[in-house]
């Protein structure tokens, strides 16, 4: 049977969710669900109604985009889950091509690149993800940045099973937290590194309104896992 894909779209107040819904029906792979999780929003719900019939929307207390996505997992039932942010969009080869690519190779969870867009769906930035000479380096590289763009990922449903939901005490950085503690339990993240996602820089998106909470959760992180992180990143170096 085609394993089936549960694209989880997280939402609160977002003026361009509209536009990340239809790219996700409008996915040439057949075999999905589209799940809105309502973070409690109070403005652009009239975005998402022309989508009802075609999507599972769900509504929830606020509780940050952490807490959403921990409810669509809950609710997801396909084989392989998907995370679009509101304000981003996939192309339309996205799920088909990852997954393709993910049994090709074994993956349990892997990204991709993706194209940077302004708030007129102008292409700002070609092929934007970071690239890596070695395993080891990627690794590295999460004791100073966070190199995964979770609205590229994919990954196995048996993923949160053994990993464990996101951390909800990390209201923007739960990604960054989450993407570390897959590495932890011995699973690899890889790379396709193709763009398959449009990821949109506004003035609204919490990377630029909300520097100062940012700042303080990575410092947080990377400070719980730096001795784990440097250790993983030595015996890949000694193989």
């Amino acid at each position: 049977m085609p394993h089936r894909v549960t694209i989880i779209i997280p939402v609160y107040n977002c003026p361009y969710v509209h536009q990340a819904i239809e790219s996700a029906l409008n996915q040439t792979y057949p075999h999905k669900e589209v799940l809105v999780i309502d973070d409690g929003s109070t403005l652009y719900k009239e975005r998402i109604e022309p989508y009802l019939s075609q999507i599972h929307y769900i509504g929830k207390a606020n509780g940050g985009t952490a807490s959403a996505l921990n409810y669509g997992i809950s609710l997801a039932s396909g084989e392989y889950i998907a995370w679009l942010s509101s304000d981003d969009q996939f192309y339309p080869l996205k799920v088909e091509r990852q997954l393709q690519w993910m049994q090709e190779v074994g993956s349990r969870i892997s990204f991709t690149s993706y194209d940077e867009i302004n708030e007129r769906n102008e292409i700002i930035k070609h092929n934007a993800a970071a690239r890596f000479s070695s395993p080891s380096e990627f690794v590295r590289s999460f004791l100073t940045i966070d190199p995964v763009n979770g609205c590229t990922l994919m990954m196995h449903r048996d993923i949160p099973k053994q990993v464990g939901l996101f951390d909800e005490t990390f209201r923007y950085t739960h990604d960054y937290d989450y993407w570390i503690r897959v590495l932890l339990t011995g699973i690899p993240i890889d790379f396709l590194d193709e763009p398959l996602t449009l990821y949109r820089w506004h003035e609204e998106m919490g990377t630029n309104k909300y520097h100062t909470q940012i700042k303080h959760e990575i410092s947080v992180i990377q400070q719980k896992y730096e001795p784990y992180l440097t250790t993983i990143v030595e015996r890949m170096k000694n193989r």
